[in-house]
């Protein structure tokens, strides 16, 4: 009987107050950079936890956990407050047991310098989270209640995961007993596996080791894939509440879902940023990403980041590889040598350079590509394939280096970025099919389906010039480039090197736009280092998914070229109570 007693204490509808001691301290806050953490449960009277509620910063996203009676706070300020629509988890840490194989490739550990706190930032950033201050992580941050850990690559050093806990018992003065885990993030372009299941198991370890009795997190209702790895790892549905105050951060969890068919990322991204700013944002066809902006008197219509500002003309001249090239070499701008399959010595061009590109001259997502030929017959077979995608092929010089994607938005680089081919890692057990298919699965996952390891002549010759095969076992801990072309579509990743891309490489990409006469387009180069001047272009891309360069502010500065009159809400708020 004391056993269920227990339980439903535990796990009843209302959070119970600790009532062994008089003298434990109530209205128990965490800062936690983000915001803070109010623990409902501390607070014994409704008001006082509306009016600490009131109390969050602007910038800022308070989150009030444990809340006894949700209905009565929210009751309480209906205007102000609203119901997290997100499920409560519980780990028991007195069942939980360590995983016994660590994962390979990066690393668990704690939070240790400023380029890791910058680094969390690009994540968050990344994932539209909250960022936080440097100065809270070095002067304000107590490491014995709150834990920040990172995953770093091993090779790279670049932090592609982390997660923030909280110690209870040492935050609130043992007011509250457990621990929670709050700002799990992992990066889109992380090429491992596991990531967020090791950062979960390395903070439970933490506060499992520190005689916590359980750990809870709070994780949106329709996340499936986050639902399904914390039930994996043993977490339990509880029904604890939580209560926020509305804002612009939040403003889409009481906002509603919208009424139209879903949009893909690229378009999401621009018309959520559209209504933000209080402009109407009509979708025409979801499926093909079409959709009107109207706002002061002003309707633009959109294909994503294409929109009617960009001419004929400019679409044409992308559209077409050759008169691309054509028209920024006039320019001045570097490219690589080319030719017309069928219009020219073809032998005669591959013993010039060596190592060739053919391309279709029209096409996009890097479909029809065949990079780095150096046999006729295979220059000739991929000549044939890419005439499968458009009657014109082009036979290029093939450069080596990094490929760097700009994204110029009324003639101003607003983001630059590596993009990177799809690798895999080698366990000594999988195929390098299986290998690819379970990777471009979590390629997918992580770009809402924009992303997949195509498995095609490209991807099987590259192999093949490695010494491998799809049925082959790669060796434990061996990396794998499984195609050459970077793009996106078939799996690459992509990197953001906006604050260090050499100022050529930047007035180069400017120069290309405007003698395409193209005010929103993607500008991608050859380089050998993006912090170097020397590069060579390659192409122009009329619609550049400015998802990808997330945590630059693509949608923004997309938004300010086409109303530049609107401003966002959190200014327009502020410009209200000024006024009133």
């Amino acid at each position: 009987m004391g056993h269920r007693l227990q339980r439903m204490r535990d796990h009843g509808m209302k959070p119970g107050f600790r009532t062994d001691e008089d003298d434990l301290p109530s209205e128990q806050v965490v800062n936690c950079g983000w915001g803070r953490l109010l623990f409902g449960n501390t607070f014994s009277n409704p008001e006082d936890l509306v009016s600490a509620l009131r109390n969050e910063r602007p910038d800022r996203r308070d989150i009030a956990f444990y809340v006894r009676d949700p209905h009565v706070v929210v009751g309480m300020a209906p205007q102000e407050l609203f119901l997290d629509p997100s499920h409560t988890y519980r780990l028991n840490l007195s069942t939980y047991r360590a995983a016994r194989d660590p994962r390979k490739g990066f690393t668990v550990r704690r939070l240790s310098s400023r380029s890791d706190a910058e680094q969390i930032n690009a994540l968050y950033a990344g994932r539209g989270m909250v960022p936080v201050s440097e100065d809270y992580f070095w002067s304000q941050l107590d490491p014995r209640e709150i834990t920040v850990l990172v995953a770093e690559e091993d090779e790279t050093g670049t932090i592609v995961g982390t997660a923030m806990g909280v110690d209870h018992k040492r935050a609130t003065g043992e007011a509250d007993l457990g621990s929670s885990l709050w700002c799990l993030a992992v990066s889109p372009q992380a090429r491992f596996p596991g990531i967020g299941e090791a950062l979960v198991r390395r903070l439970a370890e933490v506060f499992q080791a520190r005689g916590n009795p359980h750990m809870d997190l709070s994780v949106m209702h329709d996340n499936e894939q986050a639902i399904a790895l914390y039930e994996k790892l043993g977490f339990e549905r509880v029904p604890v509440f939580t209560v926020k105050l509305k804002n612009p951060i939040n403003e889409a969890l009481y906002a509603g879902p919208a009424t139209e068919d879903k949009l893909n990322p690229y378009a999401t991204l621009i018309v959520n940023e559209a209504r933000r700013r209080g402009i109407n944002a009509e979708i025409i066809d979801a499926e093909g990403g079409f959709f009107r902006l109207s706002y002061g008197g002003r309707s633009v219509r959109c294909r994503e980041s294409l929109s009617e500002f960009t001419s004929a003309v400019a679409m044409s001249i992308c559209d077409d590889k050759a008169t691309t090239r054509r028209i920024v070499e006039a320019a001045g701008i570097s490219v690589p040598d080319q030719m017309t399959a069928g219009n020219g010595d073809l032998s005669a061009f591959l013993n010039r350079y060596g190592s060739v590109v053919v391309k279709p001259a029209r096409g996009e997502q890097g479909k029809g590509i065949a990079i780095g030929l150096t046999e006729l017959a295979d220059v000739e077979a991929a000549i044939e394939i890419a005439r499968t995608f458009s009657n014109e092929v082009l036979v290029e010089q093939c450069v080596t280096g990094q490929d760097l994607r700009l994204v110029v938005i009324d003639y101003k680089v607003v983001a630059a970025a590596v993009r990177r081919p799809a690798e895999i890692l080698g366990n000594g057990k999988s195929t390098i099919r299986d290998l690819i298919e379970a990777q471009s699965r979590r390629r997918s996952a992580a770009t809402g389906g924009e992303s997949r390891i195509v498995i095609d002549e490209e991807a099987e010759r590259c192999l093949a010039s490695a010494g491998f095969g799809l049925d082959d076992v790669l060796p434990e801990n061996q990396r794998l480039a499984v195609r050459r072309t970077a793009n996106l579509h078939t799996g690459g990743t992509i990197h953001d090197v906006t604050g260090e891309t050499h100022h050529s490489l930047i007035e180069a990409a400017i120069r290309a736009a405007k003698a395409i006469q193209i005010p929103v387009t993607g500008i991608d180069l050859m380089v050998k280092d993006p912090r170097e001047p020397e590069y060579h272009f390659i192409e122009a891309n009329e619609r550049p998914g400015l998802a990808n360069h997330e945590p630059q502010p693509t949608a923004e500065r997309f938004v300010d070229f086409l109303f530049p009159l609107s401003l966002p809400k959190a200014v327009r708020d502020t410009l209200n109570r000024d006024l009133s």
